[in-house]
């Protein structure tokens, strides 16, 4: 009764009518009038001047309706609070991927999981190209991806995280423990890398090119995978964004050393810009906001240098 009370309150603030508050309330106008004098009753007060119509607010009544306003708000607020704990997402996340940034997915979807037990996830791989066409067409919820394309106009973004490459060695040579390792210290490593359609692997050859260098590239693979397998266990070098780390679970097992200049690009979620996001996209949105992905993937090149 409380809370209907005070919006009467309001909605006769707002109108300066009796009959028109009622109106908005739903309510006769002997409803809401009887309903405000027992507010009055309650709290001691004459809250409205009365006459053969209204008259306006006492100046007591104009200083309680600074807290009605208070109190409809909190009361907004824990209806709101109330239906997130419900949990009662449904349905199922389409959620696009580009393939270096599979291993950072756990991280999102387990907390989303967790929150929202009735939601399933469908996760796919994706060029960057893919991934803008399957959200045009409304195929995927949401993408996570490079940042800094001007094709991501009309997209809303979220960034996450900064990625920087690392050289991975399972067992680096001696002149490569130094701080400063840069790119031309490379040239004469075996190296295996992503395949050249891959917009990483061109990330990567751009940087070649600028410190005048032609890689030695003895084997090339679309799978992070086999680019960690064949580090652990072939003995070649290969350059990964520092998020891989990771996945790779280090052991002592490799080693990843930092690259100057840095070669870095801004990764974040992605999804269409529209009047409402789905709820789905709303969840997952305030779950990656909380995340502190940079400061995680930072300290795992920490951990292993």
């Amino acid at each position: 009764m409380f809370i209907r009370q005070i919006h009467y309150l309001l909605a006769l603030s707002k109108t300066g009518h009796f009959g028109r508050a009622a109106e908005a309330c739903y309510v006769s106008q002997p409803a809401l009038s009887s309903a405000i004098q027992h507010l009055e009753e309650e709290l001691g007060i004459t809250i409205v001047q009365r006459g053969q119509r209204f008259h306006g607010f006492t100046a007591d009544g104009e200083r309680l309706l600074k807290w009605a306003r208070m109190l409809a708000q909190d009361w907004e607020s824990m209806k709101q609070e109330a239906a997130q704990c419900h949990r009662q997402l449904t349905g199922t996340l389409r959620l696009g991927a580009i393939p270096t940034t599979l291993a950072v997915t756990p991280l999102l979807t387990e907390p989303f999981q967790h929150d929202y037990p009735g939601v399933g996830i469908t996760l796919v791989s994706l060029s960057y190209d893919e991934m803008i066409r399957q959200l045009d067409s409304f195929e995927l919820d949401l993408g996570l991806t490079y940042l800094d394309d001007p094709r991501l106009k009309g997209f809303r973004t979220l960034p996450l995280y900064r990625e920087r490459h690392v050289l991975l060695a399972r067992s680096p040579a001696p002149r490569l423990i130094k701080s400063n390792l840069c790119w031309r210290d490379l040239a004469e490593l075996p190296l295996c890398l992503l395949t050249q359609n891959m917009q990483n692997r061109r990330l990567i050859d751009a940087a070649f090119r600028e410190a005048d260098i032609i890689p030695n590239v003895v084997l090339e693979t679309d799978s992070v995978f086999a680019l960690y397998a064949h580090v652990r266990s072939a003995t070649l070098y290969s350059v990964v964004p520092h998020s891989l780390l990771n996945l790779f679970e280090m052991r002592q097992e490799v080693t990843a050393l930092p690259l100057f200049p840095e070669l870095s690009r801004e990764i974040g979620l992605i999804a269409r810009r529209q009047e409402l996001a789905s709820p789905l996209q709303d969840a997952v949105w305030h779950i990656a906001h909380h995340l502190n992905l940079q400061h995680r993937f930072d300290s795992l090149i920490a951990m292993n240098y």
